[in-house]
């Protein structure tokens, strides 16, 4: 069983708490951590948003979303209801002074208690909130402020929003979450390539031929349309989770687990990406934008549809792109990632291909030649595989096949693993910020991203069609194979 280990009593204040991130996501991770012990009696969560509602009607919300949002047989309605005890509600108006005298007579009942803000709402409220935090004297040592990302569109608006917090806020009490982070795997990432020196003895140019990280989603825009079409894939998925993925998988070892060493080393793999030019993006980039089709058997319309007011849009909702990681350890050893909407199926994982044995005693006629290879899965199911050569089992000679040394972390463990937000909401708490972006971090992500941004822009081609329900454009398919490479066979 997993060890639990309680966290201090807590104020959670959720801004945004009406909004869908809050219904689908916060309360829910919250709920388990209660249903677990890890959240005190003591402790209580609040809910802050412009919506006049009451304490009851917000409790009864609250368990509409869990008994939509948690799993049906991690119900338990003694602990459901001893949950939505624990849950309060003011009504704030984070561009006025409504709400704000009340949500401080709260707050000073128990001064002396960790208070974090998690600010679930639009990017462009993070900095009034925060002045207005400083204005009613609710900031103290034990504080803490979590940002959700977009931080920003760009490097300009990034700064000026890290500016914004930063006036009011010191680095070490800003925790901007990246919900990537929080998964099991990727924390197992340090853990296999750091506890055991099998693997990182191999973890260089010299041995690895080539890695992907494919980040794939069956759903289209939904209700996010007004916000996609301003980002595309590129800032919405490629800037912040495939570049911190990135990050973990290249980086050096940090001195410890200590949050700084750990970004440390995180910033310098970003500060050795190759920036993508306007004379590279022919070869190395790939920008789709889905069609009409099907996913899972039902048929789904293209994008310029579910617009409906933008049909003539040119955002990408696929990136496909060949990265460079200039370092010693890494050279030569091409990135490849994608990501994209309306794809097969949702997943994503790291594989990390190690190149093919230089000699083979065995003839050619026993094997397919297959180099080995491992495979991190963060979803649907947490786990990971090392693709190995072994004999096929029988009489009549030597025959090999690839067999798979697999790990499902549920299933080895025998245990329910906390999603990501529910290990990442307790870490506020702990103030242990080694999973969160360092300001520097961002800043560096926008500034490679900004490169790309403008060369796209100086070779403004439209996005290539892909049908709903492929693994994107054709050209994404060329983008590997040119190289003599292939994506990872079970997602073709």
């Amino acid at each position: 069983m997993a060890t639990i280990i309680p966290v201090s009593s807590f104020d959670y204040v959720v801004f945004g708490a009406t909004g869908d991130l809050t219904q689908r996501k916060l309360l829910p991770a919250l709920y388990q951590r209660f249903r677990d012990g890890q959240i005190p009696e003591s402790s209580r969560i609040i809910g802050a948003s412009r919506t006049e509602l009451g304490t009851e009607d917000f409790r009864a919300r609250a368990r509409d979303a869990l008994l939509s949002f948690v799993p049906a047989g991690d119900i338990d309605e003694a602990k459901l209801r001893g949950f939505l005890d624990h849950l309060f509600y003011v009504a704030v108006d984070a561009l006025g002074e409504d709400g704000w005298g009340e949500l401080k007579r709260m707050l000073d009942e128990r001064p002396d208690r960790i208070r974090p803000f998690y600010l679930a709402t639009s990017p462009d409220l993070y900095g009034a909130i925060c002045r207005s935090l400083d204005r009613h004297g609710l900031i103290g040592e034990n504080t803490r402020v979590v940002l959700e990302k977009p931080i920003g569109k760009d490097l300009k608006s990034a700064r000026a929003i890290n500016d914004a917090v930063g006036a009011v806020f010191p680095e070490s009490q800003i925790f901007r979450i990246d919900h990537y982070l929080g998964k099991e795997t990727v924390q197992n990432l340090l853990a296999l390539r750091f506890a055991n020196t099998i693997f990182e003895r191999l973890w260089n140019a010299d041995v690895i031929d080539h890695v992907q990280i494919t980040v794939g989603e069956t759903v289209g825009v939904e209700g996010r349309a007004g916000y996609y079409d301003t980002s595309g894939a590129l800032r919405d998925m490629v800037q912040n989770h495939i570049l911190q993925l990135l990050c973990l998988t290249a980086m050096e070892s940090p001195i410890s687990l200590d949050a700084d060493s750990v970004r440390d080393e995180k910033l310098k793999v970003l500060r050795a990406l190759k920036p993508i030019t306007a004379a590279d993006v022919q070869t190395v980039t790939v920008r789709g934008q889905y069609a009409a089709g099907a996913v899972g058997g039902q048929p789904v319309t293209g994008y310029q549809t579910d617009l409906g007011d933008h049909p003539s849009s040119r955002t990408e909702t696929f990136v496909a792109l060949k990265l460079e990681v200039r370092t010693w350890r890494w050279a030569g050893v091409p990135f490849y990632v994608r990501t994209g909407k309306r794809l097969p199926k949702k997943h994503s994982e790291i594989v990390v291909q190690f190149r093919a044995s230089p000699f083979s005693i065995f003839p050619s006629e026993s094997f397919g030649r297959e180099p080995n290879r491992l495979v991190i899965r963060l979803q649907p199911e947490e786990g990971m595989k090392l693709e190995v050569m072994t004999k096929d089992p029988g009489p009549g000679g030597m025959r090999l096949r690839p067999t798979n040394l697999d790990i499902s972390f549920e299933e080895a463990f025998k245990q329910r693993y906390p999603d990501a937000y529910e290990r990442l909401l307790m870490d506020v708490v702990r103030g242990n910020a080694t999973l969160f972006m360092r300001r520097d971090e961002v800043e560096v992500a926008w500034a490679w991203a900004d490169t790309l941004l403008k060369a796209w822009a100086e070779r403004p081609e439209p996005p290539r069609p892909y049908a709903a329900g492929s693994w994107g454009p054709t050209a994404a398919i060329a983008l590997i194979e040119r190289d003599g490479r292939t994506w990872h066979e079970e997602l073709a």
